[in-house]
């Protein structure tokens, strides 16, 4: 903390930099910061200078604190001679589980001068109007979406054409993709003329060019990293080749063998494919839930949170906004916007989970359905070996998904003579005997089964709602219609399905696993507890049934029984 603490105040004069430390040491000795990264060493010095900066990083290098610190800092000086309260800093991002997780690290920064730097996020689900109130109060430091933002910029409840002094654009080779253009255009005739800017992304596309004219003003661009992966030292990367049925006889065996420990995001292609992988996994009795755009936002976020926390270990994810145009996607071709809008027409376009979303602690990415662009690839696999930690990619790969893991391998190899993915090792043919449960269970989810789980969600969703809560306590009869529907069954759950023979496991498996079965073997017979006595009949009796052995001793003598002698 000390280290960490004296190079932000060697960046920026002594008596800012002193003024700087009483404020927020202690918020960053409790985050447990001892050395800034590359891209906050880099980036930070230079925004206390004023500069305008690109800044290319890849995902979990601290990009967020990059610039969160430089805005506190320039808050907490003004406001020496400043008395006056407005907003002063604006973030952009491109998904509301962005714009929560930038809150939260705002105001984990700012947990000893909460009174200083006030921090509003607007970029949830909520109406503008509920929203108005909080704006009211003048935040030091909004956080929402451009759509949010320019919403509540028309209706007047947010002005910063004369007090906006930063603007940040996080993930900005998103802002584009998601149909923020025209948004964001319209945004910059609210703002005044000087201000400085911050771009922070993983990678340098088209679109990032496009923002960088439009609010850069001779920027400073660092490129920190020449891999926008971490190399095999930290990041391991395997691919196996396996078509439809053997994605999902993989996936049992990985998981219900145990050879996939560790927290693990499940990337899929559609909705309706997620739902499917977890019904198929429920027949194993495997955990999984699903995160998609369908679920509100604060669903979203609380699953999220939940999984940060270790309720659970596996979520299975849709990517659908890196899959809206895959061929413009991978091959650099520009194309009209409009039609990535009715393509996502349906779904919640402020929705992202590969990006922006702070997976924390995630040990292995796999890619059921291989992503269709280099950019999906890095954004997805980004998810794991963050910071210092280890993680691991597996991907699956159909004959259909062959020309997109060509181009991932083109674009992360290059001319090293070492490729990044490499082959993993597994022999399908020991498994084979775990072919006939895998087709049981997927025999058992049916398309009905999976339109059912869905309708079940959203009804659960509509129950667990805050906003009908009063329309259901005046509406009774609704409720009880919801509540006392038919019960759904999206699958037929075998009870024997959960559990594994010894003579099915692989010899080659047996030793690595650690089967339920082979846990049966160990348990051991519990003592009876005190006062129980066992009962001894079969044992006291065996031999001396009188009704076989016709045999009676008779006892006492006929006084004693009143007999004659």
């Amino acid at each position: 903390m000390v280290t960490y603490s004296c190079h932000v105040m060697s960046c920026h004069g002594v008596l800012s930099g002193t003024h700087f430390l009483l404020l927020v040491a202690q918020a960053v000795a409790d985050l447990g910061w001892s050395q800034p990264t590359l891209i906050q060493e880099k980036a930070i010095p230079l925004a206390l200078d004023g500069k305008d900066l690109l800044a290319r990083a890849r995902t979990g290098s601290g990009k967020t604190a990059a610039y969160a610190i430089p805005i506190i800092q320039r808050i907490l000086a003004s406001k020496q001679s400043v008395r006056e309260q407005d907003v002063r800093a604006l973030i952009l991002v491109p998904t509301k589980e962005l714009g929560q997780q930038v809150q939260t690290m705002m105001r984990q920064l700012t947990s000893s001068c909460s009174r200083d730097v006030r921090v509003a996020d607007i970029s949830g689900k909520a109406d503008v109007s509920t929203q108005r109130p909080i704006l009211m109060e003048k935040p030091d430091v909004v956080v929402g979406t451009p759509s949010r933002v320019l919403a509540h910029l028309n209706a007047q409840n947010l002005a910063l054409h004369s007090s906006l002094e930063m603007l940040v654009v996080d993930e900005a080779d998103l802002v584009f993709s998601f149909g923020f253009e025209s948004d964001l255009k319209n945004l910059l005739c609210h703002l005044p003329k000087i201000y400085q800017s911050f771009l922070m992304s993983a990678t340098f596309n088209e679109d990032v060019q496009a923002l960088k004219e439009l609010l850069l003003h001779n920027p400073v661009t660092l490129k920190l990293q020449g891999s926008q992966l971490p190399d095999s030292s930290q990041l391991q990367q395997y691919t196996i080749k396996c078509e439809e049925e053997d994605k999902f006889l993989l996936i049992y065996t990985l998981l219900k063998l145990q050879l996939v420990q560790g927290k693990t995001l499940l990337f899929v292609a559609a909705v309706d494919r997620s739902y499917r992988l977890k019904l198929f996994l429920e027949q194993f009795a495997i955990p999984a839930c699903v995160l998609n755009s369908e679920l509100p936002v604060q669903s979203r976020c609380h699953i999220i949170s939940q999984f940060n926390q270790g309720f659970y270990d596996i979520i299975i994810a849709t990517d659908e906004q890196s899959l809206v145009e895959p061929a413009a996607s991978s091959s650099g071709k520009k194309t009209k916007k409009n039609s990535k809008a009715k393509a996502a027409q349906a779904k919640d376009k402020e929705y992202g989970v590969s990006r922006g979303v702070d997976f924390q602690n995630v040990s292995n990415v796999i890619n059921f359905d291989f992503p269709t662009s280099v950019d999906s690839y890095i954004h997805r696999v980004g998810r794991t070996a963050r910071a210092d930690n280890p993680g691991t990619a597996l991907s699956f790969i159909s004959h259909t998904e062959l020309d997109a893991l060509a181009e991932v391998e083109e674009a992360l190899g290059g001319d090293k003579a070492e490729a990044a993915l490499k082959p993993y090792e597994f022999k399908m043919e020991e498994i084979e005997g775990f072919r006939y449960r895998c087709r049981d269970a997927m025999r058992a989810v049916t398309k009905q089964a999976v339109k059912e789980a869905r309708l079940k969600e959203i009804k659960q969703e509509l129950l667990n709602s805050e906003k009908l809560k009063t329309y259901f306590e005046d509406n009774p009869r609704d409720l009880q219609l919801l509540r006392h529907d038919k019960d759904l069954h999206p699958a037929v759950i075998k009870p024997h399905m959960k559990n594994i023979p010894d003579y099915l496991i692989p010899e080659t498996l047996r030793g690595v696993v650690n089967p339920l079965s082979s846990r049966r073997r160990k348990r051991r017979i519990k003592p009876a507890p005190a006062g129980v006595v066992k009962s001894s009949f079969k044992k006291n009796v065996r031999g001396r049934n009188p009704l076989k052995s016709f045999q009676y001793k008779r006892t006492g003598n006929k006084k004693a029984r009143g007999g004659k002698s």
